[in-house]
């Protein structure tokens, strides 16, 4: 079986090819884009844009996770978000939206507003209760595919890939036991979210590791500061063939969706990469 939206939205079939979902950050304070969406003009733009460039889903986010960024309440990034989700709702009406939060209520909101999917920094672990996980309460009495990120405050690891390995299965844990159909999960390794330099780099180049937990698995590598120190590139908009090659590798390990701010370039990367991973035929 497949991911389905709550709302009967086409959600696009990753056994196909490699998905990809754009990313649409209405923050003030986002590391490479924040102010570029204000309003519901400059983000109906920014969507038909990405659109435009072949993304297959949209993820909207109201709050910064870069390092340093500073939180909000549930109240600002839901007047954030709100005004956005209906007007690309009934814009794009067919167009999979995916809501960026690690807000259960936040979640919930935007779900019962049109998004729909959960993409979650926190991995259903960033409010939980005993064996209970918010995130994914809400995630499953909604009936909503939830992506799954890993993520740590910092980067003190003392064996690297079991505790990786072992948090995404405590996240996928907490996911089933609220009863979420497995079909609705999909992975994110989380590169640049509480790890060095070297431990994405391992990520990438192992993501192996990660696609063998049996979920979909999308990563998301772009423009971050990694790529800008392997390149020597400050100016996080001049780091596109950072992105390009970590893509490719992601999907030679078997990633099946790469999310990204721009795939005016990207989407023939991915297409290569696709046929070099599944096979390509032509008709004679």
């Amino acid at each position: 079986m497949s991911w389905k939206s709550p709302h009967g939205t086409p959600l696009p079939d990753w056994r196909q090819r490699t998905l990809m979902m754009g990313i649409i950050n209405i923050t003030p304070d986002s590391f490479s884009d924040g102010g570029e969406v204000t309003d519901i003009p400059t983000a109906i733009n920014k969507a038909q844009s990405l659109i435009d460039q072949g993304a297959d889903i949209l993820d909207l986010g109201a709050e910064s996770t870069r390092p340093g960024s500073n939180t909000i309440s549930e109240e600002i990034e839901l007047a954030r978000l709100l005004p956005i989700i209906v007007a690309l709702r009934k814009k794009f009406p067919q167009m999979p939206l995916s809501v960026d939060t690690y807000k259960s209520a936040v979640a919930k909101v935007a779900i019962e507003s049109g998004t729909d999917i959960i993409n979650d920094v926190e991995g259903a672990r960033g409010e939980v209760t005993g064996n209970s996980s918010a995130m994914a309460k809400v995630a499953a009495q909604l009936n909503c595919p939830l992506i799954l990120m890993h993520r740590r405050k910092d980067a003190n690891y003392i064996d690297f890939w079991p505790e990786i390995l072992g948090d995404l299965k405590l996240s996928i844990h907490f996911c089933l036991e609220a009863g979420i159909a497995p079909e609705q999960l999909w992975l994110d390794p989380g590169f640049g979210f509480g790890k060095t330099p070297q431990q994405n780099l391992m990520l990438v180049r192992n993501l192996e590791k990660v696609t063998a937990l049996g979920f979909p698995v999308m990563l998301g590598a772009s423009r971050k500061s990694t790529l800008g120190l392997v390149l020597n590139e400050k100016n996080s908009l001049h780091r596109e063939e950072g992105n390009e090659v970590t893509a490719t590798w992601g999907i030679a390990q078997g990633c099946h969706m790469i999310r990204a701010h721009d795939f005016s370039r990207l989407r023939k990367v991915i297409q290569m990469a696709d046929a070099l991973r599944r096979g390509q035929t032509w008709a004679e």
